[in-house]
């Protein structure tokens, strides 16, 4: 298996020959062997263990016998301790992910303090062909189908092409000595289910199932490439991209081949799960939306808008001492000055002595008018949305600078006149929008 790791980093991961690595090492038969390769191919590699506390003093022996193996290779090494129930509890994950999401923090922060090039994980085939079950048990497109990826990022998997068979072979015929997880033999996880009981199964029915699984994702990673060459020449005619949102023309969707397949792939990575419910947009009326835990997609007239969902970011925000303030739009800044120019988008000067603070940030609500500067008289926030042609994403963005239950400025629109520079001005606070 050495001669096979070493051609398989020479003709395809080269770069690790001159790179600064740090391998993930949990104890287990994977990592430990990977460790032993890079060491044989005199890699320039570190170690990282994580030590979630979940398993007792097996946790504790795990971490001990990493430290050996750091030892014993003459090897750097670095030990990290979680509270991983804690975590999970507060991050309302289970156990597994938070796990996960402790750890490859934890790894990205090593790399970026310490200046490793790469990381390296002990993924092996008989992994991948188990992430693939899963997500094809769980329902998937064809991202999910491809696989554990070699190279994402500053991650890197070099025993992805070799077999748990393999592996083993080569710690027996090398003495090699490791730690075994007793929860992996636990068949409450599905992944464990699909190791213990699924994919032996079908190794006796088909001996050359790695193999063909390989040629499959192969295959399906070239499908994958096809399809991204036509998503770059739909999204041209399909989509604009306008101040921080992205617009799909409904019109344009629908002379697709098959609109819900390509809305799949154009809106995939922003964690929507309802595609029926989004396919429906099509035809739905205006202000009907669907939601995912960071995005919102809304139809409104001839679009469909995209945008991050900001309905954290509606609760007031106060204004006490003049200092910068952060809203959905930007930063809003104050600052006294003796002088003043003619009011823009993101600038207005307003008299100081008429502000009543604490100011107040917040949403526009039904009812609320303002004195438009530069107009007579007044007029509904809503009736100006409307002249301004706002889209209903637009508006649910808007913010609204008010001192008491009077609107100072539509940020990012208009100040009202109301507290306007006039000759009697003496102390003028200048307020500016920062996006």
């Amino acid at each position: 298996m050495l001669k096979a790791f070493k051609t398989h980093i020479n003709n395809n991961l080269s770069f690790l020959n001159k790179s600064k690595l740090l391998i993930t090492v949990s104890g287990g038969i994977d990592s430990v062997v990977l460790t032993y390769l890079c060491h044989s191919l005199q890699l320039d590699v570190s170690l990282a263990h994580c030590n979630f506390h979940l398993r007792e003093e097996e946790s504790d022996a795990d971490e001990t016998f990493v430290m050996q193996l750091a030892d014993n290779l003459q090897l750097e090494a670095f030990v990290e301790h979680f509270n991983t129930n804690v975590y999970a509890k507060t991050q309302k994950l289970s156990t597994q992910m938070a796990a996960r999401e402790l750890r490859y923090a934890w790894f990205q922060e090593l790399a970026a303090q310490l200046g490793f090039d790469y990381i390296l994980t002990a993924h092996h085939a008989d992994d991948n062909l188990e992430t693939f079950l899963i997500n094809l048990t769980r329902g998937t497109g064809l991202e999910g189908l491809t696989g554990i990826p070699e190279i994402n990022k500053n991650i890197v998997r070099p025993l992805l092409p070799f077999s748990r068979t393999e592996i083993e072979a080569y710690a027996q015929e090398n003495k090699i000595t490791w730690r075994d997880d007793s929860s992996n033999a636990s068949t409450k996880y599905l992944r464990n289910k699909l190791r213990h009981d699924v994919i032996p199964t079908l190794k006796t029915i088909n001996p050359q199932l790695l193999e063909n699984f390989s040629k499959t994702q192969q295959y399906l990673s070239a499908s994958k490439t096809i399809i991204h060459d036509a998503l770059k020449q739909v999204y041209k005619r399909v989509v604009t991209e306008k101040e921080g949102m992205l617009m799909f023309d409904i019109l344009a969707l629908k002379k697709l081949s098959n609109p819900k397949a390509y809305l799949y792939e154009l809106l995939n990575d922003y964690g929507f799960t309802a595609w029926d419910d989004i396919t429906n947009l099509l035809d739905a009326q205006s202000g009907k939306s669907v939601s995912s835990q960071t995005h919102v997609l809304l139809k409104d007239r001839d679009f469909l808008i995209l945008s991050e969902n900001l309905n954290s970011e509606s609760t007031p925000i106060l204004v006490n001492h003049l200092e910068p303030v952060k809203i959905t739009s930007g930063v809003l800044s104050f600052q006294k000055v003796n002088d003043f120019v003619d009011n823009d988008l993101n600038n207005i000067y307003v008299d100081k002595d008429l502000l009543k603070f604490p100011l107040t940030v917040r949403t526009w609500k039904k009812g609320d008018y303002f004195c438009p500067f530069g107009m007579k008289g007044s007029k509904k926030i809503s009736k100006y949305f409307k002249d301004e042609k706002l889209s209903l994403f637009a508006k649910e963005q808007v913010r609204l600078l008010c001192s008491e239950e009077q609107i100072v400025w539509v940020i990012g629109y208009r100040m009202d006149s109301r507290f306007k520079i006039t000759n009697s001005t003496t102390n003028i606070l200048k307020i500016t929008l920062t996006k």
